[in-house]
């Protein structure tokens, strides 16, 4: 599942950005911003915190000349809960969803960079704080995994 992630991680040469999305009101639709919140910073690893608002931080995503921009965020894949994937942006149809004003594939025609989602099946999405077991376990991994690059 992170295979693609840690390739791009091992590559050591590029500058990547995560950023990440959701609502944290509606559990497992924060898991975006939950990992970003916990990615430790570096020469070439760099987070940004943009929750439902992607659209207002495009000037600044594109200031941090990322070669790759990874958007994490929680993605319906129909999958089991906690399944992740990384996806070129390009595969992603392009849907809007009710935590977001605009489809993530179309506004990454606005950044520069290779593109990238960083999606985690959620379990839930109702109204509540706390992600759900499977999906936080998923987040954890792949926090281990970017941190320890």
């Amino acid at each position: 599942m992170l295979e693609n992630l840690i390739n791009i991680l091992e590559t050591g040469t590029n500058t990547i950005l995560f950023v990440g999305i959701g609502n944290v009101l509606k559990t497992d639709d924060g898991v975006g911003v939950y990992i970003s919140q916990k990615i430790k910073e570096r020469k070439n690893i760099r987070n940004l915190c943009v929750e439902i608002s992607i659209e207002n931080y495009i000037k600044k995503i594109n200031d941090f000349k990322p070669e790759v921009l990874i958007l994490v965020d929680a993605v319906n894949f129909n999958r089991d809960p906690g399944y992740c994937e990384l996806i070129p942006v390009e595969n992603l149809q392009n849907i809007t969803t009710h935590t977001h004003n605009i489809s993530l594939k179309k506004i990454s025609e606005l950044f520069i960079g290779k593109v990238f989602i960083l999606g985690i099946q959620p379990e839930s999405v109702v109204f509540g704080e706390n992600l759900t077991p499977l999906v936080k376990q998923t987040a954890d991994k792949i926090i281990r995994r970017i941190n320890s690059n």
